[in-house]
């Protein structure tokens, strides 16, 4: 298979595949800098590398899921209050093998669109490399995420579009 092949191959093999789906077995780190790198490779205008990207596994992604439970039973009222959703927050956090926040960092030297289009294109190269490594994967932007500034520690120009779950599949 020439080169053109293999790339449609992937494009077309490419799903939003969720943590419901993942086997307990990790990633490994190799194939995460390999994720992150392929990020690091999407065009950007002036150079700006708008992207930010930060991994939680292990504790570091308990202590996610147990704030992101916080935040939603925090902004809820009583009647829109579902026990469901609170659960399946932690559930999907726990059982991804990592979560990457996603970031992006406005320079002021480009339109804002410009640079969230380039980390959208960073997070479709992720797309792509998990694939490749039959590893499954998707972008959530839940509303929650507005209020992570500081776990984050999201600066002024900056504004988080969402996480990305990683999990090996059965």
């Amino acid at each position: 298979m020439n080169n053109a092949e293999i790339l449609k191959d992937i494009i077309e093999q490419r799903r939003s595949i969720f943590p419901k789906d993942y086997s307990e077995t990790e990633i490994a780190q190799e194939i995460i800098d390999e994720i992150l790198h392929s990020a690091t490779l999407a065009p950007n205008h002036k150079r700006t590398k708008p992207w930010r990207f930060k991994i939680f596994r292990g504790e570091e992604k308990a202590k996610l899921a147990l704030e992101m439970q916080s935040i939603y039973k925090a902004t809820q009222s009583e009647q829109t209050f579902l026990e469901k959703k609170y659960q399946d927050i932690g559930f999907k956090i726990n059982k991804a093998d990592a979560v990457i926040s996603i970031v992006v960092n406005f320079s002021g030297m480009v339109p804002e669109w410009e640079e969230i289009a380039a980390v959208s294109m960073a997070v479709q190269n992720m797309y792509l490399t998990c694939t490749a490594n039959h590893i499954g994967c998707y972008w959530s932007s839940p509303a929650i995420v507005n209020h992570l500034k500081e776990s984050l520690t999201i600066e002024e120009n900056q504004k988080c579009l969402g996480l990305f779950y990683l999990g090996n599949l059965s």
